[in-house]
Order: structure tokens, then C-alpha cells, then sequence
């Protein structure tokens, strides 16, 4: 079950797996203990809750808050982090990814979706040019978010109707709101998610360009493992959230 060297002792995927399935033989366990309780329909104890650091921070902190002002008895850990999460490895609860989904083991609700923009302020552009098609952007300055997607390669459309362009970047940042901060500048160009930018639109801090070159939107799930449906805290939470993020106009 166990890789072991002098360096390190990490899970094999048979390991992973026998971890997994304890961590739901435990769950059900939990869960059947709340039902001869006669508490399953109160939602109580600790839950783990992941999300975009951005994403987390504008849709669903403020639900979270809310959730916790209707549920006295339940604590959460809101991880949000620009990376991806493996729920199985990392023991998580509950996740709002952003994109398509990996095959597992896992459930899922969708509850939107974002666009991908590239944008840039009115002053960089009207200096350097506005580009025409994506193969212009080899002639601008590029600003990277290397969170997530740390590739040098960036797809616009779809279908036979699908292109890449290899990027060089003038400048990389580690987080979305550092590549806002230095566009809003004048930096260059970024690619971003639509809701990471939708103020600075409204604004007219940034506009887009390449619009008609966008890939199909990404789709927002609220991901939990198989098995906890009867998990009071999980099966309300994940009502709650579904409900409130899809009443978002941003996330149509």
C-alpha cells in the first residue's frame, strides 16, 4: 500500500484506493450513527470546501457565510486555492472546479459557466495595436497566470474550427488577480476567466479583444464523493450552494 525510500513514503494507487474506500466505510458509518440518532436531518459537524482562489473569494465566500448563519452546529475549512485539487488524496468534502471534470469516483452538479477572455487596459492598446487574429498575439506583450494552466500554448475556437498559438510570455504571475493588477497597468494581454474580469469590464479598466476566436464556456460543478449523499452536512450544503450559484447572472 506504500512506496517507501529514503526519501519519502507515499501511497500506491492501491493504496490511494484502500484509502478511499475506508474514507467512505467511515462516512457511511458517521451517517448511520446520525440516523439512529434521529439527527440526520440537522446538518452538524466539520466540513472541507475547495474552490479558485478568485472564484471562492466572489461566489462562494459569501454563501458559505450564509450557510454557516442557518446551520449553528456545522464548522468549515474554505481552501481556495489556484491549483488542482484531488479530493481523494487531500480528503476534501466538497469542490467547485472550473472546466471539464476527470472520470472518478466523484458526484457532480452543475451549476454555470464562465468564458475565457483575453484582455487587455484601452491605453496598452492603443499603443501596441489591437490584435486581429490569434497568430498576432506573437507580436504583443503576453501576461501569464501560471496557477492553473501554467501551458504556453493557448486554443481558441473549437472543432475543425480550433487553433493554437505558443505564447512567449513578457511577464508570468503565480495568481489571476496579479495578471489583472498588471494589465489594468498597461503590461500587455491576459487570458482570463469571465467573472475574474467582469468589474473591470463594466469599468472600462479593460476591454476584450479576439472575441470571435473564444472557445466553448467552461463549465462549474459542485463535486462531492459518491457514498455521502446521506451525509446530512453534505446533501445540504451542496443543495445550498447549487441553489445560490445558479442564481448568479455572471455564471450563465
Amino acid at each position: 500500500l506504500l512506496t517507501r525510500t529514503t526519501r519519502y513514503v507515499r501511497p500506491t494507487d492501491a493504496g490511494l484506493r484502500y484509502l478511499d474506500d475506508a474514507r467512505q466505510i467511515l462516512s457511511r458509518l458517521q451517517e448511520a450513527d446520525e440516523s439512529v440518532a434521529g439527527i440526520n436531518a440537522a446538518p452538524r459537524g466539520h466540513l472541507t470546501v475547495t474552490a479558485p482562489v478568485l472564484f471562492g473569494k466572489i461566489f462562494v465566500m459569501p454563501h458559505v457565510v450564509e450557510y454557516l448563519q442557518r446551520y449553528e452546529d456545522v464548522e468549515i475549512s474554505a481552501l481556495f486555492l489556484d491549483r488542482v485539487v484531488n479530493m481523494m488524496e487531500e480528503g476534501d468534502d466538497v469542490s467547485v472546479p472550473i472546466g471539464a471534470l476527470p472520470d472518478s469516483n466523484m458526484r457532480a452538479v452543475r451549476v454555470g459557466q464562465v468564458r475565457r477572455l483575453l484582455c487587455a487596459s484601452p491605453a496598452y492598446l492603443r499603443a501596441h495595436g489591437i490584435p486581429q487574429t490569434p497568430q498576432d498575439l506573437q507580436q504583443h506583450q503576453i501576461v501569464a497566470a501560471t496557477g492553473v494552466t501554467p501551458s504556453v500554448e493557448w486554443k481558441f475556437g473549437d472543432g475543425e474550427q480550433a487553433t493554437t498559438v505558443r505564447i512567449k510570455p513578457r511577464m508570468t504571475v503565480t495568481t489571476n488577480d496579479g495578471a489583472i493588477a498588471a494589465v489594468r497597468h498597461g503590461a500587455g494581454i491576459t487570458r482570463l476567466m469571465s467573472y475574474q474580469v467582469a468589474h473591470d469590464l463594466r469599468s472600462g479598466e479593460l476591454q476584450t479583444v479576439l472575441s470571435e476566436y473564444e472557445s466553448a464556456p467552461l463549465p462549474i460543478h459542485i463535486v462531492h464523493r459518491q457514498g455521502r449523499t446521506g451525509s446530512a452536512k453534505i446533501r445540504s450544503f451542496v443543495d445550498f450552494m447549487a441553489e445560490a450559484l445558479r442564481g448568479h447572472s455572471a455564471l450563465g
